[in-house]
């Protein structure tokens, strides 16, 4: 038996896989640099609501990469290379990579919870609703929400929920697209 027989193969993640996990976060990462500036400035205008407005865009990447490649781990691999994109970029630092990286648990928990054994297009959402519920509570004090009027406190998690939501269904519509035209998982 030669050496090459005598070598089982390991299963292992392609390097196709990789490669596209890495063009996603970094086209994320593209992306979420000019987000996270107007995001902070948003804020700095005293505007909350607006600012996050557009935090879905935290989970777009890994809801492409998700829908896209449907193997575990993809949301978060891509969400942490695009958090590494944005460092050099963010006034942030590195904490871009965690903020990245938590975003993309929330988009990875309904596959994670059943094992990745199913890949429905309602566990999206259901990561985006629950993501869009859990960072305004977490965000709650960071934004001094309890300052604002009732119609403000509601509007700022209608906001959250909506830009989570409509982010995921465009990270699904941009997917699909994708595997439409040879990318992706066959």
């Amino acid at each position: 038996m030669s050496d090459a027989q005598s070598v089982r193969r390991r299963p292992g993640i392609s390097t196709s896989l990789l490669l596209t996990c890495a063009a996603l976060g970094v086209a994320g990462g593209l992306l979420l640099a000019p987000a996270n500036w107007l995001s902070t400035v948003l804020l700095g205008l005293g505007s909350p609501i607006l600012s996050v407005a557009i935090t879905g865009l935290w989970v777009l990447p890994s809801v492409i990469a998700l829908r896209l490649l449907r193997t575990p781990l993809v949301g978060i691999l891509v969400g942490v290379i695009a958090g590494l994109v944005i460092v050099p970029f963010s006034g942030y630092g590195f904490m871009s990579v965690v903020t990245n990286a938590s975003w993309a648990l929330f988009a990875e928990l309904p596959f994670l919870l059943v094992l990745w054994r199913f890949w429905k297009t309602w566990m999206h959402y259901a990561g985006a609703a629950a993501l869009g519920i859990v960072y305004p509570i977490f965000a709650w004090t960071f934004f001094n929400m309890a300052s604002q009027p009732l119609w403000a406190q509601i509007l700022f998690f209608t906001a959250t929920i909506a830009s989570c939501l409509g982010a995921t269904a465009l990270g699904i519509l941009i997917a699909d697209r994708l595997r439409k035209a040879g990318v992706g998982r066959r």
